[in-house]
């Protein structure tokens, strides 16, 4: 198994971090992505990368940096892209859109289009390093009663943005060779669309998915549970999003790469196939996406 994102450079594993992924190791994951979500945390986990044999890196400022900081300074986007070119970094990563807050607050027009400059330059910057990129979209919560977990216009956006960016890499790539222009890989990571959504996602041969603990408390009624029947075993890969959304029959405690096999035959469930099976395909899915050895 591949535990493709995972965030290890999270202060919660400060104390026993190598015992943790020698746990991992000793429970059949193979490797280990680990991502960064601003300039310090992707700095770490380039740091951790390289210290671990089977570990990669990804690197990016998650949209809640851009709620954070009211500014995109020229001289971090030039940090990033130091670090993005570092040998253990496979994607860029996770960045994308946020309109979820866990207050009152109401994320203003203008907030979001902050957002939107600041995951369209790191775009950007995958194409010009040729990186796949890994996505992070949380919507507002779904009024009270609906039967979706989120309100879909956030991952609407990014798929606008996304497809935006697609065909501008498609007819760049193609005028400077004379073969088919090969878009990057993207993943949706903790996927929590509608299925509608997923569909038109699927209708691109270069976008994934990935899953995560959620899954295995996901009630039976749940869209997601809906979602993974539907998208090819091809598109889907696995996660843990730890040290957060620790999977049943951890849940509620510091969640571990170690627990990716929970998602592992979540996914066999809900599909009606071995877990041999998913372990199998996704871990080839995983390789392939970020050019693992």
């Amino acid at each position: 198994m591949i535990d493709t994102h995972a965030h290890i450079d999270d202060k919660q594993f400060d104390t026993d971090r190598a015992e943790v992924l020698q746990r991992a190791f000793q429970n059949g994951v193979e490797k280990i992505v680990t991502i960064g979500a601003g300039l310090g945390s992707s700095e770490r986990a380039v740091k951790v990368a390289k210290e671990n044999e089977n570990m990669s890196a990804v690197v990016g400022c998650h949209p809640e940096y851009f709620m954070r900081h009211g500014s995109w300074k020229e001289e971090h986007k030039k940090k990033l892209e130091e670090l993005a070119r570092s040998e253990k970094v496979v994607a860029i990563g996770e960045i994308g859109l946020e309109y979820h807050t866990h207050d009152s607050h109401e994320i203003s027009h203008e907030e979001k289009e902050f957002q939107k400059e600041g995951f369209l330059f790191q775009l950007e910057l995958a194409r010009k390093l040729k990186k796949p990129v890994v996505i992070h979209c949380r919507g507002e919560r779904a009024p009270l009663g609906e039967k979706y977990r989120e309100v879909g216009q956030v991952y609407e956006d990014a798929l606008e943005i996304l497809k935006k960016w697609l065909a501008e890499f498609g007819s760049l790539a193609s005028k400077n060779s004379k073969k088919e222009a090969k878009l990057p890989f993207v993943v949706f990571h903790s996927f929590g669309g509608r299925l509608d959504f997923a569909r038109k996602v699927m209708a691109h041969d270069n976008i994934m998915f990935s899953f995560n603990g959620n899954l295995t408390y996901a009630k039976p009624s749940a869209e997601i549970l809906e979602v993974v029947r539907a998208a090819p075993l091809e598109k889907i890969m696995l996660e843990t999003d730890c040290p957060y959304l620790a999977p049943v029959p951890n849940r509620g405690t510091r969640n571990e790469p170690s627990y990716v096999k929970f998602v592992r035959d979540a996914v066999a469930e809900i599909k009606q196939i071995s877990a041999d099976e998913v372990e199998r395909v996704t871990t080839e899915n995983a390789i392939k996406f970020f050019g693992l050895k």
